[in-house]
C-alpha cells in the first residue's frame, strides 16, 4: 500500500468547495484484504488507537456508523479507512474537519482516489502519511508492506509528535477565535505567514492581526506593557493599585531590594511573558537567589516586588470596555490519601479536556523542574501520598499553557474593579489588553479589601475566556472584530473570475480596464502577470490560486478580476472560496488527454467551478452548449446569458421572464451590444466603435466585449463607464500582448496572435477572411508539442483552404516531440485536405519561419502569425525591413508603457492605423509559461 500521487487544493475544486487533499492510493496486494477479512481484531486495535473513530457516522450518518461499516459483511477497503483516520488525526490535533470521500479509479484496479478535508496544509499532508503508517502497523506481519513501518516506531509517541507538529503550524487559540468571529460576520481572511499574522478583509479594506495585536495597536503601548517597571510607575502615578517594586541586575541587589520591600516577595523577568521565570512568595535569601536565577534566564534585568495575597485574575479590556474576567488557578493536584503525586498527575491528565499544548481547553500537567521546585518547597516528592483534600501546587503561576485552570467571573466582578482595569489599559494605550489583578475576592472593591495590578499585557491570550475550565464561555473575539470593522464597514472587494478555453485574457483585461474607467483601483491576474491599477507587479503565468491571493492581499485594490485557468483549477483549485461574478466563455478542445481530462464534458466540469462559487451572477455563453449546461450547477442569484444569436430561443424566454442577458442585435448602423435586465432593454454600444473588434470584424472580440460588459453591469458599474471602457480598449501589443495584435507599418499587414488550439486558430482564420485584402493571405502555423496528434491536425483543419501559403513551424519547447515532428504532422494534414505542395513550407524554427513569412509579404498581403515566444516574435515583426522600403528613424523620447522599463529608441516605433483606428504599437517585456 503506497501513495502514488498527492494534490493539495487550497480552495474550490472539482472535489469540494473548500480545502481538501487528494491522494491516489495503490492498495497493491491489500486490495484483497478489506476490513471484514482482516477481522474484528484489526478494527478494534484501530479504534483503541483512535477512540474518536467511534463517533464517525460514515454513510450511516450516526455515531458508530463507520465502525459498523468496517465490520459488517466484507467490510470496507483500506483506502476508505485511511480517509477516516486522516480526518480523525486532525480532530485529535484540535482541528474541526469532517469531510471525506473515497472512490476507486475505474481503469486502475486497486487504485483509489482518497479525498479528505484539511485545516492546515502541512498538518493535512502529515495526517495522511501518519494514517498510512498506522494502518500498516496494525496489519498482520505476513501481509504488512515491506519497509512501511520502522522497527522502533511507537504509536503514542508518533501521535503526540504529530499533535505538536500540527500545533506549531496551526493558528493559536486566540488567533483562531478571531478568525472564527470574522467568519461569523462574513469577513474574509488570509493567513500571511506560518505564525499568527492574518489579514482580515480584502484589498484596501483589510485589517491585520497578529495573535491579539491588531494593526491599530500602538507600538509605544506594546513597548510600555513589556516594560514592567515603567508600567508600574505609570499606573501608580494615576492612583491605581500596584505593588512596590525595584529593578535589579544581580543577586546582591535582589536580596537588598527584598529587605527594603519586606518579604515575601516576587521575582520576575523585566520583560517576560506567559508566566515564564516568575517565582512567588519568596522568604529566604536562598529562595530569592533561586528566583532571581530563574528570572535571569528570560531577561538581563529582574524585578523584585512585594507579594500580594489573593487569587490571580485576568481582566480583558477591548476598545475601552471590560469584556471578560477570569480567575486563574495554578496547576495542582488534590490528595485523596491513596495515590502518590505522580499517580494523581496521571489521573488529572486523563481528563478528556486536557491535551498537548493548546490542543484542548486544558493542558496536561507535567512533573518538570518547576514542579519539582514547588514540591520541594512543600516538602514532598512525586512518590509522596498527600492526605485527602490536601492541595499540592505544581506551578507558581496560573497560566493555562502550564496546566492551570480558569474560572469565568465576569458576572460577579465589582464595578470598581471593572473600572480599574479599563483605566489601566487606557493608561498604557492598548486597544486590546489584559490586566493581571490579584484579589482575595473579585466581587468586592479593591478599595475595600486591597489587591493590586501585577502587570498589563499586550497580546493577551483569549483561550481562558473562550473556553474556561469552569463557568460561562465569553465572546471576546467578537468585540475585537467589531472594533476593526464597525457595523456597515466594508470588508470585501467585488471579485470577478473568468475562465474558458479562449478569450480569457482579453476579457479579463477589458473588464479591468472598464473598472479603471469607472474609478476603481483594479487588481488583475492574467497569463502574463499580476497588474495593480494597470501596473504590472509580477511577471509570469499568474492564473492560479497564488496570484488570486496576491491581488486580494494588496492594500491598494478595491476590485479584483481573476483570469482562472484550467491548469490552476486542476493543480490547486481556486484561490478564493467565492466570487461575486463568475463567467465561462467557452469550452473547446484543448489540453485534452492531460491530467485525466479526456473529454469536453470533463473539461466543462473543471471550468464550471468558477460559476459554482459565483454568488451574485453567473455569466454564461449561451452559444456554447457545454457552457449553457452550467446554468444547472450555479447558485448565483442571477444568471446572465450572452448570445450573438438574437433568435436564441432559450435566451428569448429568459429575457421575457425578466432575466438578465447580453445580446448582439442588428441595426441600420451595424450591430449593437444590448443588455436586458428585469424587463429593461438597454442598447449599450455599436460594435464598430470598439477598437478591439477592428470595426466589428473580429467577432471573437465582439463576444469578449459582450462578456466583459455583462460582468461589469452585474458588478454594478455604471453604463457610461462600461461604454467608455470598451471604446478605449484596443488590441495593441501594449494593452493585449499576443491577442490579435495588428501591425500595418510594412507594405503588407500583420496579424499577430497566440492562438494555440483549433478553436482559437479558426477564429483568427475567420477574421482573416473578413478583412479586405487585395493581395495574398499567408499564415505561420504551429501547435504545442504536448497536445495530441488529433489536436494538432485539427489546428491544420482550421486554416486549410483559407490561405494562399502555409508556413509550418514548431515551438521552442518540444515537449517530448522531435524537432520537426509538429510542423511535418501539420503539413501532412494540409496535403490531405487538398493544399498544394507548393503552398506549404516546413520551417521548424520559429524565428526562421516568421522571417520567411515576413520576407514573403508584398504590398496588399495579409500575414497571420501564430506566435509562441511573444516578445521576441513581436520585436521580429516590428524590426523587419522590407525590401525596397527606405529605412525611417524611429521617434525618440517615447515614454515607456505603464509598469514597464523604458523602451530604447531603436526599439520604439510609430503608431499604426487599421481602417481608421489609431493604435500604439509599442512592445512590452514579457516572460511567462503559457497556459489556458
Amino acid at each position: 500500500m503506497r501513495i502514488l500521487d498527492r494534490s493539495v487544493y487550497v480552495g474550490p475544486s472539482a472535489f469540494a468547495h473548500f480545502p481538501v487533499i487528494r491522494l491516489v492510493l495503490d492498495l497493491e496486494a491489500l486490495e484483497a484484504w478489506p476490513t471484514g477479512k482482516l477481522g474484528a481484531a484489526y478494527v478494534d486495535a484501530l479504534v483503541e488507537a483512535l477512540p474518536g473513530l467511534a463517533e464517525h457516522g460514515c454513510s450511516y450518518r450516526e455515531p458508530g456508523g463507520f465502525i459498523r461499516r468496517m465490520k459488517e459483511d466484507e467490510g470496507t477497503w483500506l483506502g476508505h479507512v485511511l480517509e477516516h483516520v486522516a480526518i480523525e488525526l486532525q480532530n485529535v490535533a484540535g482541528e474541526d474537519v469532517t469531510f471525506g470521500k473515497t472512490r476507486s479509479i475505474d481503469d486502475r484496479p486497486g487504485v483509489y482516489s482518497v479525498i479528505y478535508e484539511y485545516a492546515q496544509r502541512e498538518e493535512g499532508i502529515a495526517a495522511g502519511e501518519l494514517a498510512l503508517r498506522l494502518l500498516c502497523s496494525l496489519l498482520p506481519e505476513q501481509i504488512r508492506p515491506a519497509d512501511s513501518v520502522p522497527e522502533d516506531w511507537n504509536w503514542p509517541e508518533a501521535r503526540d509528535a504529530f499533535i505538536r507538529y500540527a500545533q506549531r503550524r496551526a493558528l493559536g487559540p486566540s488567533t483562531a477565535s478571531l478568525v472564527k468571529a470574522a467568519e461569523e460576520r462574513n469577513i474574509p481572511w488570509l493567513r500571511l505567514n506560518e505564525q499568527s499574522l492574518v489579514q482580515l478583509g480584502h484589498g484596501r479594506y483589510q485589517q491585520r492581526i497578529q495573535a491579539t495585536i491588531t494593526g491599530r495597536t500602538s507600538h509605544i503601548a506594546v513597548e510600555l506593557a513589556g516594560d514592567k517597571e515603567e508600567t508600574n510607575k505609570i499606573l501608580g502615578s494615576l492612583g491605581l493599585p500596584v505593588p512596590r517594586q525595584e529593578l535589579v541586575q544581580s543577586v546582591e541587589q535582589a536580596l537588598r531590594a527584598a529587605r527594603r520591600l519586606g518579604t515575601p516577595v516576587v521575582t520576575k523577568p523585566y520583560n517576560g511573558n506567559h508566566g515564564r521565570g516568575i517565582s512567588i512568595r519568596l522568604h529566604s535569601d536562598e529562595e530569592i537567589a533561586d528566583g532571581f536565577a530563574k528570572a535571569r534566564e528570560h531577561s538581563r534585568s529582574v524585578i523584585v516586588e512585594t507579594f500580594l495575597e489573593g487569587d490571580d485574575h485576568r481582566l480583558l479590556v477591548v476598545n475601552g470596555e471590560l469584556v471578560a474576567a477570569t480567575r486563574r488557578t495554578p496547576g495542582h493536584v488534590v490528595g485523596d490519601g491513596q495515590h502518590t503525586i505522580a499517580e494523581l498527575v496521571d489521573i488529572v491528565n486523563q481528563d478528556p479536556r486536557r491535551g498537548v499544548g493548546h490542543e484542548k481547553v486544558l493542558t496536561r500537567l507535567e512533573l518538570d523542574a518547576q514542579a519539582e521546585m514547588m514540591m520541594a518547597r512543600a516538602g514532598v516528592t512525586p512518590a509522596s501520598v498527600p492526605s485527602e483534600g490536601e492541595v499540592i501546587h505544581l506551578r507558581s503561576t496560573a497560566n493555562l499553557s502550564t496546566g492551570g485552570t480558569a474560572t469565568d467571573v465576569t458576572d460577579i466582578i465589582h464595578p470598581d474593579n471593572r473600572d480599574m482595569a479599563v483605566r489601566a489599559i487606557r493608561a498604557i494605550g492598548l486597544d486590546v489588553g489584559g490586566v493581571d489583578f490579584l484579589s482575595t475576592n473579585i466581587a468586592e472593591s479593591y478599595k475595600a479589601i486591597g489587591g493590586g495590578i501585577c502587570e498589563c499585557n499586550a497580546a493577551p491570550g483569549f483561550r481562558m475566556h473562550v473556553a474556561p475550565s469552569e463557568g460561562k464561555p465569553r465572546d471576546v473575539a467578537g468585540p475585537v472584530i467589531d472594533m476593526l470593522f464597525p457595523p456597515g464597514t466594508p470588508s470585501r472587494v467585488p471579485i470577478a473570475a473568468i475562465t474558458g478555453t479562449n478569450g480569457k485574457t482579453t476579457t479579463a483585461r477589458m473588464l479591468a480596464h472598464i473598472a479603471k474607467m469607472a474609478g476603481y483601483t483594479p487588481g488583475l491576474t492574467t497569463t502574463d502577470g499580476v497588474y495593480i491599477d494597470g501596473q504590472r507587479t509580477v511577471e509570469g503565468d499568474m492564473t492560479g490560486p497564488v496570484s488570486a491571493r496576491m491581488v486580494l492581499a494588496d492594500p491598494q485594490i478595491d476590485l479584483a478580476v481573476l483570469e482562472t485557468a484550467r491548469g490552476g483549477l486542476l493543480r490547486a483549485g481556486m484561490g478564493v472560496p467565492r466570487v461575486d461574478v463568475g463567467a465561462v466563455l467557452n469550452v473547446q478542445s484543448d489540453h485534452l488527454g492531460m491530467k485525466g481530462i479526456e473529454t469536453l464534458e470533463q473539461l466543462a466540469e473543471i471550468k464550471r467551478i468558477v460559476v459554482e462559487v459565483a454568488e451574485e451572477c453567473a455569466v454564461l455563453n449561451a452559444d456554447d452548449p457545454q457552457v449553457l449546461k452550467m446554468s444547472g450547477y450555479t447558485d448565483a442569484r442571477v444568471i446572465c446569458y450572452v448570445t450573438m444569436n438574437p433568435q436564441h430561443g432559450l435566451v428569448r424566454e429568459h429575457i421575457r421572464a425578466g432575466g438578465r442577458a447580453c445580446a448582439l442585435e442588428a441595426g441600420v448602423n451595424g450591430q449593437m451590444i444590448t443588455l436586458y435586465d428585469k424587463g429593461s432593454h438597454i442598447p449599450l454600444l455599436w460594435t464598430h466603435l470598439i477598437p478591439a473588434t477592428l470595426e466589428g470584424r473580429a467577432m471573437h472580440n465582439v463576444q469578449n466585449a459582450m462578456v466583459a460588459a455583462a460582468m461589469a453591469f452585474s458588478m454594478g458599474i455604471k453604463l457610461d463607464a462600461i461604454r467608455q471602457g470598451l471604446r478605449t480598449f484596443d488590441s495593441t501589443f501594449f494593452q493585449a500582448p499576443g491577442r490579435m495584435n495588428v501591425f500595418s507599418e510594412h507594405p503588407f499587414k500583420v496579424l499577430f496572435d497566440y492562438g494555440h488550439n483549433a478553436h482559437a486558430v479558426g477564429v483568427m482564420a475567420d477574421l482573416a477572411q473578413r478583412l479586405d485584402v487585395s493581395g495574398r493571405r499567408i499564415v505561420v502555423l504551429a501547435g504545442p508539442g504536448d497536445r495530441r496528434d488529433q489536436d494538432l491536425r485539427e489546428i491544420a483543419d482550421a486554416v486549410a483552404g483559407r490561405f494562399d501559403h502555409y508556413i509550418c513551424r514548431r515551438d521552442d519547447a518540444l515537449r517530448g516531440r522531435a524537432s520537426d515532428e509538429v510542423p511535418k504532422l501539420q503539413a501532412a494534414r494540409l496535403r490531405e485536405l487538398g493544399v498544394a505542395e507548393s503552398a506549404i513550407s516546413v520551417i521548424p524554427d520559429e524565428q526562421e519561419a516568421i522571417e520567411a513569412g515576413l520576407a514573403m509579404g508584398e504590398a496588399g498581403d495579409l500575414l497571420l502569425i501564430f506566435a509562441d515566444a511573444l516578445v521576441r516574435s513581436w520585436k521580429q515583426v516590428i524590426k523587419f525591413k522590407p525590401k525596397g522600403v527606405p529605412e525611417t528613424r524611429a521617434p525618440e523620447n517615447i515614454p515607456a508603457p505603464q509598469g514597464e522599463p523604458a523602451v530604447q529608441a531603436e526599439e520604439a516605433f510609430v503608431p499604426s492605423q487599421w481602417d481608421g483606428v489609431v493604435r500604439d504599437q509599442r512592445g512590452i517585456h514579457l516572460s511567462r509559461e503559457q497556459d489556458d
